[in-house]
């Protein structure tokens, strides 16, 4: 196994009624970069990056998360490794540091004052927000808590799932600032599902292509300004127009 590459697929195939959602995937994702994932609706990003931290299997081959077969790993383990945010934010209803405290409680383990401040610090939000009902926040401050609460067990790997689609500018602006600041000050791998070319290309270090559930192109996030496949030739420049 390659100790750069923070997870690694080898023969990956997921089926669902002999369908195949993803097909032969081969590809690793680099140590403590940030490697975004674009593609077309239905290439099977969501599905790859869900396959990352366990919450699906896949039909064949294996997944590695630092070297260890994902299958190995006990599951709560696996997910304090690997953090999740998703493109809907989910604010349970209570107060922004309720919100926060949830994993710790999954563990049976309280969160204290101090984590919680350094939580919402590493987000740029001030403290006063922590007895603030969630409700309340506006979108961005929302995506900012979620961001922060999957940050709660400090995972080596940080998979987001389209977490700016439905923000302004700045607040999408915002957001990418947190997370490539996330990913240097803490050597936080980050894998980036997003529809926004220009965002791969300003924030990724690695991009991956898919289309049809396969890898097509990958490389340094450059290549997306020239690629070399006819197929993503074209629906660059269709994002791009």
């Amino acid at each position: 196994m390659d100790s750069n590459q923070a997870i690694r697929f080898d023969q990956v195939d997921f089926v669902i009624d002999d369908s195949y959602i993803l097909k032969d995937i081969n590809h690793g994702f680099p140590q403590g970069k940030i490697t975004t994932l674009v593609g077309p609706s239905g290439a099977g990003k969501t599905t790859l990056i869900r396959l990352c931290n366990g919450l699906i299997s896949p039909t064949k081959g294996r997944i590695y998360v630092h070297d260890q077969p994902v299958d190995e790993y006990n599951p709560v383990e696996l997910r304090q490794k690997v953090g999740m945010v998703m493109q809907g934010v989910t604010m349970l209803r209570g107060t922004v540091r309720e919100n926060l405290a949830i994993p710790k409680n999954l563990q049976g383990k309280t969160l204290s004052e101090k984590e919680a401040n350094e939580l919402l610090d590493m987000v740029g939000l001030p403290a006063t927000l922590l007895d603030k009902n969630s409700n309340n926040l506006s979108g961005g401050q929302k995506q900012r808590v979620s961001i922060a609460r999957s940050l709660v067990n400090r995972p080596s790997i940080l998979l987001l799932d389209e977490i700016t689609s439905s923000l302004d500018t700045v607040s999408q602006q915002e957001i990418e600032t947190l997370i490539t600041r996330i990913n240097k000050e803490y050597e936080t791998t980050i894998i980036w599902i997003t529809h926004n070319l220009r965002q791969a290309l300003n924030i990724g270090d690695f991009s991956w292509v898919m289309m049809d559930g396969e890898v097509i192109e990958t490389g340094k996030s450059e290549f997306l300004n020239d690629p070399s496949n006819e197929r993503v030739k074209e629906f660059v420049r269709s994002e791009f127009e």
